[in-house]
């Protein structure tokens, strides 16, 4: 066996994945033997593994400058593919970089550089134009869901960027949609495709809720009942909209987070971690939630409000029936409401206005300690088990960050561990335990 299929496996080990799919097979023999790369695969199909395993592959050890950078759209999804590559534990150094991040904070990671470099399309041109770290080893460019990170707003920022690293030998190009074009500033050569998309259809049921008056908000709340206690995402188009309808869900005790472009860095991601561990079952957001960010399986979503474009309507879609599992659109329109030409004929669901059954609730702990205090996710559940009284599945899922980790347990013992771990010590630190 090779090393480089040793090393592999070892990665896929780790990520305790039996074997790759043929999406993800083909995307490898592609990117290792093409120059330009176009991969189109629906959302939750591993896009994200099937570039980064051959990106590793041909990374060389000896090299202690930038090699390959990939820019994602939006900052979850940079965080998301950071995530990934650490996971992965490769041996090479990863760093990621955005806006709304402290750039003297990015300037001491890139001191001792990474390998591979994730950053937004904005923080990626600025730390170029003031030379923060060189270009000149930067080999492969991956521009992830490039149908949103080559749209007219970031223009400037990639022409800089494609323009800025002149030696790329390899460019890959992901997205979920098809018929974008891809501007000439990129560079692209008679790019191979590699694409899935019809591979991803069958599974998604598109359906309309319709409702008898204008304004939608009762019809919502009728519906949420109707669906019961499983993860969904609500979408709405502007944040104005998403303050309105969650006064409206906290009103009828519906229980819920919010996710939108206007929210602190800090927020959103917290109220990720809330929608992935079930603090929160359900999440409102704009359509920075339609694109690549790290979720659990959706049972459904429902557009509240229908976005502009198809690409649109297909990536909000593309949030569930993930993976050839099953999953729902719903359609929440007025009687009247002329739909848009990509909507089709749908099959209409019949509101029964059966409330969903009783679950435990649960609610989220911030513990002030994570990776760089050498705090293992073995650590806090020990902690939670022998000193906070835990049994079985009731610590939920722990999310260990550098300097931070999440917990989810029962609302109704929150209170009781937070007197019992606050000031504690977990690996010589004197930690402090808050709900969030």
């Amino acid at each position: 066996m090779s090393q480089a299929l040793k090393n592999q496996n070892s990665i896929l080990n780790k990520l305790r994945i039996e074997k790759l799919n043929p999406m993800q097979e083909e995307a490898q023999l592609a990117i290792h033997s093409c120059s330009d790369i176009i991969l189109l695969s629906p959302t939750g199909t591993g896009k994200t593994l099937a570039f980064l395993l051959p990106i590793i592959a041909e990374l060389d050890p000896s090299c202690e400058e930038v090699q390959a950078l990939i820019v994602a759209p939006s900052r979850e999804l940079a965080i998301q593919i950071e995530q990934v590559l650490r996971e992965m534990g490769s041996g090479y150094k990863t760093s990621v970089v955005y806006g709304g991040r402290l750039f003297s904070k990015d300037k001491i990671d890139l001191k001792h550089r990474p390998a591979i470099l994730v950053g937004t399309p904005g923080r990626v041109s600025d730390h170029i134009r003031r030379n923060t770290f060189s270009t000149t080893n930067i080999k492969t460019l991956v521009l992830d869901e490039f149908d949103k990170s080559l749209e007219v707003g970031f223009e400037k920022e990639m022409t800089d960027i494609c323009s800025s690293i002149s030696r790329v030998k390899k460019k890959i190009l992901t997205s979920a949609t098809q018929k974008v074009r891809v501007p000439k500033f990129v560079g692209l050569t008679n790019p191979v495709y590699v694409n899935y998309l019809k591979e991803g259809e069958s599974q998604l049921k598109v359906k309309s809720i319709i409702s008898p008056s204008k304004d939608k908000l009762e019809t919502l709340v009728q519906a949420l009942d109707h669906l019961g206690n499983q993860p969904g995402i609500i979408f709405c188009n502007f944040k104005e909209s998403i303050h309105r309808v969650s006064e409206h869900l906290t009103a009828n005790n519906i229980n819920h987070g919010c996710f939108y472009g206007g929210m602190e860095q800090k927020d959103r991601e917290r109220a990720l971690i809330k929608f992935r561990n079930g603090t929160h079952q359900l999440i409102l957001a704009t359509d920075l939630a339609a694109r690549g960010i790290d979720v659990p399986e959706i049972k459904f979503i429902i557009h509240y409000h229908l976005p502009m474009r198809r690409q649109e309507f297909t990536h909000r879609n593309g949030r569930t029936a993930r993976m050839n599992k099953q999953g729902t659109a719903y359609v929440l329109h007025w009687k009247d409401e002329k739909l848009p030409d990509f909507i089709n004929k749908m099959e209409e669901e019949k509101l029964t206005g059966v409330l969903p059954p009783e679950t435990t609730r649960k609610s989220t702990l911030f513990i002030s300690g994570g990776r760089k205090d050498k705090i293992s996710k073995g650590d806090i559940a020990g902690l939670f088990f022998k000193q906070g009284g835990l049994i079985g599945d009731e610590l939920g899922t722990i999310e260990l960050k550098q300097d931070c980790a999440f917990v989810s347990v029962p609302t109704e013992k929150a209170d009781n561990l937070i007197k019992k771990l606050n000031n504690t010590k977990l690996k010589k630190k004197k930690i402090r335990v808050r709900i969030i």
